[in-house]
């Protein structure tokens, strides 16, 4: 389903509910999510199916601890291009095949792409660099930045920013 640009989806509390706890753990079976929430099984069990159909719920995930089955080195690489909009689209068409590559992100500002990328070690960063980014035509500048370390990663959505 194709999101229009300027979709608007209205929650109700229930629904802002199921997608807090959903944040929390995936996992939870309907009839403990509908203990939590006070809502009938079948009541939460239709209101997933709509978040899923309407788009809202993309994909239930595990959430990997990187570091603890080796992926040691976070990386964030800052991608200038020429300006030219189909060398854009083919590097960003590139980038979203590459597996080490977690998150790619179109900017406004000094740098056109942002790309966090994940690998094990530094050869690891360098060989991924030197082969999938570096010959990518129509970047201008590359600079790659290191995670030293994390203080926070969280991909939860704020659920209540309108009440506030």
């Amino acid at each position: 389903m194709k999101k229009d640009l300027f979709q608007n989806i209205e929650f109700d509390e229930l629904d802002r509910a199921i997608l807090r706890e959903l944040q929390k753990n995936a996992r939870i079976t309907n009839a403990d999510l509908a203990r939590k929430i006070h809502l009938s099984k079948p009541a939460v069990h239709n209101r997933i199916k709509k978040l899923e159909k309407r788009g809202v719920i993309r994909r239930y995930t595990a959430e990997l601890d990187a570091e603890m089955i080796g992926y040691d080195l976070i990386c964030f690489l800052q991608i200038r291009t020429d300006g030219a909009q189909d060398r854009l689209n083919c590097i960003q068409e590139k980038v979203k095949s590459l597996p080490q590559v977690q998150e790619c992100h179109h900017l406004t500002g000094e740098y056109d792409i942002l790309i966090k990328v994940v690998v094990r070690h530094r050869q690891q960063l360098e060989t991924f660099v030197k082969e999938h980014i570096s010959p990518l035509e129509g970047i201008q500048q590359l600079q790659t930045n290191i995670v030293l370390s994390e203080c926070k990663n969280n991909g939860d959505i704020p659920l209540d920013y309108r009440n506030k």
